[in-house]
């Protein structure tokens, strides 16, 4: 492992702008695209997203972001200690729900999966749920 960083937070929507900054800041180190950084960013959005709104239905609870850099690639754990996921291949489905009355688009899972190079979901109901996205950052070429 080249680089290490841990991130703690309240699930609060004013949040979410903070953890997908503050991923790209660490990230930024490999000197990524902006398509490369914009992937991550969007990831990290949805994954908090879903922590804030599906995890902890409004109420209070932590947020936890793991990254690791190495080998030219970018790690990201994201963790909520909220209800948990009962069928994971289920709201993996693109335009699935579980909250339709808040006029959600259903494609969190999809956006993260098409953007990063690796991503795996876990969850325990009433145990909590956790993100795990990599993303391999080319070698920039010489100009």
């Amino acid at each position: 492992m080249d680089n290490e960083m841990k991130l703690e937070f309240k699930s609060k929507s004013c949040n979410e702008a903070f953890a997908r900054i503050a991923v790209a800041a660490f990230a930024s180190q490999l000197d990524p695209t902006i398509e490369e950084i914009s992937d991550i960013k969007t990831s990290v959005s949805e994954a908090v997203t879903n922590s804030i709104i599906h995890g902890y239905d409004g109420q209070d609870g932590d947020i936890h972001i793991h990254c690791k850099i190495y080998e030219r690639t970018v790690d990201v754990e994201i963790i909520d200690y909220g209800k948990g996921i009962e069928n994971i291949d289920i709201a993996k489905q693109p335009l699935y729900t579980s909250k339709p009355e808040l006029d959600r688009s259903g494609m969190g899972f999809t956006i993260m999966e098409n953007f990063m190079d690796d991503f795996s979901v876990e969850s325990i109901v009433g145990v909590g749920t956790k993100v795990k996205m990599k993303k391999k950052i080319k070698e920039a070429l010489d100009a």
